[in-house]
């Protein structure tokens, strides 16, 4: 499903989405094709299962144009 088919039928709302194609340039990936896993009412409902997000499955808002995910290389991690 595209992105935009998304946004038509889920206006304004978080979807938990699959991620199914997508291609990086510099350091951002451009999500091209994506399968619906359901929609989130709720904001804090939509952090939860964002936390939870694993492999290709993100939360995003269908009030975004587009879907482009910045990807960092050297995640900073904190430890004594």
């Amino acid at each position: 499903m595209q992105w935009q088919e998304v946004r038509s039928i889920y206006p304004d709302q978080y979807v938990l989405l699959e991620i199914l194609n997508s291609h990086t340039k510099d350091s951002v990936q451009y999500v091209n094709e994506v399968a619906l896993i359901r929609a989130i009412q709720d904001p804090d409902e939509a952090t939860r299962e964002l936390l939870k997000c694993r492999d290709n499955n993100i939360v995003y808002h269908t009030g975004q144009e587009k879907i482009e995910i910045e990807l960092r290389k050297n995640p900073f991690y904190r430890s004594r």
